[in-house]
C-alpha cells in the first residue's frame, strides 16, 4: 500500500475477492477508481476482516414493475417505485442493474406501451437527477407471441439506456412451460382462472405464439443489431432452440430449462445466465433444470437476482458453501465479472487497480451475507 495521497479512502484489514483468490490487505480509492491493492495499512477504515467484494452487476430483475405495480389495477407513482426500487437493488450490494421493463403486452400483468415508456422516463430522471444510488439501465424484455411486441419496441429501442434485450415467449407445452400441469397451476392460480376461461386463454396464447413470435423475434434480433444491443434467450429447452438463437446473434441464454439447452449454449460459446432464487430455493419453481446442478456440471456464468434482489448476492454464498469445485471467488464471479463481460461493460465487476471502485463490504451472519457498505464509482451509497 503506498503513502496515503489527498482525496484517497483507504480501506484495511479486508478479505478481498479477487478474480482468483481471497486476499486479506488493503485496498486504495481515488477519483471513483481502484488505486492500489495491497498489504494491511497502518491508515483508513479497518473492516475488521469482513469480505470486501466487486458491486454486483444485475442483468435481469423484474422487480421494478412489483413496485410500479403492486396489485392488479393499482398503478404506484412512477419516480416513488423507481427510488423504492434503487434503495433495495443498492441494499442488495449491487451497482448496476439492468431494470427490465416488458415489452408486448402480457395478459398476466395488464401492463401496455404507454407504462412502457412511463418507466423508462422515471428510471432516466432519477440518473439524471443523480439521486440513484445503483448504475441503472434499461432491459427490454420482448414477448415475441404478443400482437404489440414489435410495435413496442420500435417506441423504445432507441432510448439512451437501453443496453439489453431478451426475446421470450411463455406460449404453453413449450419452453419454460413445456408441462402443460406447470402451465396450468401457475396461470390458473395466479389469474384466478375457471377451467373453461384458462382453456379460453391457453388457446389464444397458442394461436398468438403462432401467429408472430417467429417474424417478431427475427425482426427484434434485426433492429438490436443494428443498435448494438445485446441479445439474449429466454427459456431455451431444446438444442433447435440454441441453434435459432445463435443463428439470430444471441450472445446470452437466460434461464435454460434443460440440460440440454445449457450443454448447447455452451458448445455455442453462449454465457448462461441462470436465476439466484432457483440456486437458494434448490431448484426451480417451475421445474425445470437447477442452477446448482449446472453449477456443478460447469455450465453456469451468471447469476441474476430475477424476482428477488438479495437472491444474488445469497446465491453465489450458497454456491461456493455447497456445490463442490465451486470456489468463492468464482462464484461471486457469477455476479460480478461474468454479467460484467456479457453486457460489455469492461470498467467495472472486479477488483482490479483502474476499475471502478464499485465495492461492497460485507459478513457472514448466520450463513447469511450481510451487507454493510456499499461503494459506487468510490462514493458510498449504503
Amino acid at each position: 500500500m503506498n503513502a496515503l495521497h489527498q482525496n484517497e479512502t483507504v480501506l484495511t484489514n479486508a478479505r478481498i475477492v479477487l478474480a482468483d483468490e481471497v486476499y486479506t490487505g488493503s485496498l486504495a480509492i481515488n477519483g471513483g477508481q481502484i488505486t492500489d491493492i495491497g498489504a494491511p495499512s497502518a491508515h483508513g477504515q479497518d473492516l475488521d476482516g469482513d469480505y470486501l467484494i466487486p458491486g454486483l452487476v444485475e442483468l435481469h430483475t423484474d422487480h421494478l414493475e412489483t413496485h410500479y405495480a403492486p396489485r392488479p389495477k393499482v398503478r404506484w407513482n412512477p419516480v416513488a417505485a423507481v427510488q423504492a426500487h434503487d434503495a433495495q437493488i443498492a441494499a442488495s450490494g449491487i451497482t448496476t442493474v439492468f431494470d427490465a421493463i416488458r415489452v408486448g403486452l402480457d395478459e398476466d400483468a395488464d401492463m401496455g406501451m404507454d407504462e412502457l415508456r412511463i418507466l423508462a422516463d422515471a428510471i432516466t430522471a432519477g440518473v439524471e437527477a443523480k439521486r440513484l444510488r445503483a448504475d441503472h439501465l434499461i432491459h427490454l424484455r420482448c414477448e415475441v407471441s404478443a400482437p404489440d411486441c414489435l410495435e413496442s419496441f420500435e417506441k423504445i429501442m432507441d432510448h439512451k439506456l437501453v443496453r439489453l434485450a431478451s426475446l421470450m415467449d411463455h406460449a404453453p407445452g413449450q419452453r419454460q412451460f413445456a408441462s402443460p400441469d406447470a402451465y396450468k397451476v401457475y396461470y390458473q392460480g395466479k389469474l384466478k382462472m375457471s377451467d373453461s376461461e384458462l382453456a379460453d386463454f391457453i388457446g389464444r396464447r397458442s394461436y398468438e405464439s403462432e401467429t408472430y413470435s417467429d417474424k417478431y423475434r427475427t425482426a427484434l434480433a434485426a433492429l438490436s443489431a443494428e443498435r448494438n444491443i445485446a441479445l439474449a434467450s429466454h427459456d431455451d429447452a431444446t438444442a433447435a432452440h440454441v441453434a435459432e438463437a445463435v443463428a439470430l446473434g444471441i450472445r446470452i441464454a437466460e434461464f435454460p430449462t434443460t440440460l440440454e439447452a445449457a450443454q448447447a449454449s455452451r458448445d455455442a460459446g453462449m454465457a448462461i445466465l441462470m436465476g439466484g432464487p432457483n440456486v437458494v430455493r434448490g431448484g426451480s419453481h417451475s421445474g425445470n433444470v437447477s442452477a446448482r446442478d449446472l453449477a456443478a456440471a460447469g455450465l453456469l456464468d451468471i447469476l441474476s437476482s430475477d424476482y428477488i434482489p438479495f437472491s444474488m448476492l445469497q446465491s453465489a454464498f450458497c454456491l461456493a458453501g455447497e456445490v463442490p469445485g465451486i470456489s468463492l471467488p468464482q462464484a461471486i464471479g457469477f455476479v460480478t465479472r461474468r454479467p460484467a463481460e456479457a453486457a460489455g461493460l469492461h470498467d467495472r465487476g472486479e477488483i482490479v487497480v483502474g476499475k471502478r471502485a464499485d465495492l461492497v463490504h460485507l459478513r457472514i451472519e448466520d450463513g447469511i451475507p450481510i451487507v454493510l457498505t456499499v461503494w459506487r464509482e468510490g462514493r458510498r451509497v449504503i
